[in-house]
């Protein structure tokens, strides 16, 4: 989603065209390299003999292999007609022709095809006419369950459709809306962390398991999908989502307020503005022993392509911080590692951004530890790994600079923010209700 996302973002402000195609029975038109059988299906003749099988000439839908030979037979029909496969994302295929550029997306039987010149576009088309059964769906309207919306001012994308079913599903239609996706009074937890650990705490979420689990997975499995569009509920999911193997009653009633939340702006969605420049922007923050189970810190980070935001992440990690400079530090490390991965993507668009990158964070003791090279008590125990941070300061590939805190977008990747602080946060990432514009 970030490739498609960045992709987007590129066409919105080159003003490029976006045609969308869908390939009929993808997988049906992979070729197989090894021998499958499987048993006679009931309702043919001597289907009660053992001894007779039936073997595969084509990849059915759900064998394993049939993913694989889909995708193996188009790369087949585009590398020989000059395409290259990006090694930063397989699913991504580009052709250059002097200064013209033609990029083509793929998701299993949905490609999106977007580029600078109309003849190496009409030229891709017959091509995969030519090789496949496809449908021609004109120019990008809907893609994956998201809706793309175009004008003047840009490209929106938004899950609106997929949001209202949501809230219809659970009954919560005539709900009253809530103004913020999670309570930052609250605190979840585990049951066997209240039988260990007994609070009367008002802010500490107690309750009872639940009888049904699979109610809440798939609520929380459904309001995964939404976050592809929706970064303002990013967090929230992350933490509902710890929950999913011993639910209690208080994490289900969360999971509900959230779908309040979903309900006072189905149609909030990503703005991927017509003008704007090509430099890459990236922020990152932690919260540190937030986790009362196991005091792991929440590290988030965002990185915008000109005023688009494109990548954004909430994650628990792996190690307990000794410090809030060494959780920070371990945000920067993770946002670094995913600016190198976006820079080569880029590049296999044809567009090389300006360095160093501006990095921002909101820990001055984390930025004397990236620009420090002495090695001292603070800093000696933190991963090797994390030090990627000096490396590509050294490099010239980032500059991290001081973000005042009133104003670092990343906190609605690492904490639940009051309702005062909410909205603010939201006009800084880009994101709007495409449906009921400010005035």
């Amino acid at each position: 989603m970030v490739t498609v996302r960045l992709v987007l973002g590129i066409a919105s402000m080159k003003n490029r065209p976006l045609f969308h195609l869908d390939v009929d029975n993808a997988f049906l038109q992979g070729d197989l390299q090894e021998d499958i059988y499987m048993q006679v299906p009931q309702g043919f003749s001597n289907h009660h003999d053992k001894s007779l099988v039936c073997k595969f000439h084509k990849s059915l839908y759900g064998l394993k292999e049939a993913s694989r030979a889909w995708n193996t037979k188009l790369t087949n029909a585009l590398l020989p007609n000059g395409f290259f496969q990006s090694p930063a994302d397989h699913s991504f295929f580009y052709k250059r022709n002097h200064n013209q550029i033609m990029l083509l997306l793929v998701y299993v039987d949905d490609l999106v095809i977007t580029g600078s010149d109309s003849m190496l576009i009409a030229e891709t088309k017959a091509l995969l006419h030519s090789n496949f059964k496809l449908k021609d769906l004109g120019s990008l309207k809907y893609f994956l369950g998201f809706e793309v919306a175009r004008s003047s001012k840009g490209i929106c994308l938004c899950q609106r459709k997929y949001a209202l079913e949501l809230v219809a599903d659970y009954g919560l239609a005539a709900g009253k809306p809530a103004s913020i996706p999670l309570n930052p009074q609250f605190k979840f937890t585990t049951m066997d962390f209240d039988k260990a650990f007994p609070t009367t705490s008002a802010s500490h979420q107690q309750g009872l398991p639940l009888d049904d689990h699979t109610v809440y997975q798939k609520l929380v499995g459904k309001l995964l999908y939404l976050c592809l569009t929706r970064p303002d509920i990013t967090f929230a999911v992350h933490l509902l989502s710890q929950f999913m193997h011993n639910p209690k009653d208080s994490h289900l009633h969360a999971a509900l307020r959230f779908v309040r939340y979903v309900k006072g702006s189905p149609g909030l969605g990503l703005l991927f503005p017509a003008h704007g420049s090509f430099h890459l922007q990236a922020f990152c923050d932690f919260d540190w022993a937030s986790c009362l189970m196991t005091r792991k810190l929440i590290t988030g980070f965002c990185i915008f392509l000109g005023h688009s935001l494109i990548s954004w992440k909430s994650k628990r990690q792996a190690t307990v911080s000794k410090s809030s400079s060494e959780a920070e530090y371990r945000a920067m490390a993770s946002t670094i590692c995913e600016l190198i991965w976006l820079i080569q993507l880029l590049q296999d668009l044809g567009f090389f951004p300006q360095l160093p990158i501006p990095l921002g964070c909101d820990n001055k003791s984390a930025l004397h530890i990236a620009s420090n090279p002495i090695f001292h008590e603070r800093t000696k125990h933190i991963d090797i790994d994390c030090h990627i941070v000096r490396n590509k300061l050294k490099d010239g590939l980032v500059q991290p600079v001081h973000v005042p805190t009133k104003d670092q977008p990343v906190d609605l990747f690492t904490t639940a923010v009051p309702s005062t602080l909410h909205p603010h946060l939201l006009s800084k990432l880009g994101v709007l209700e495409l449906y009921h514009p400010p005035t």
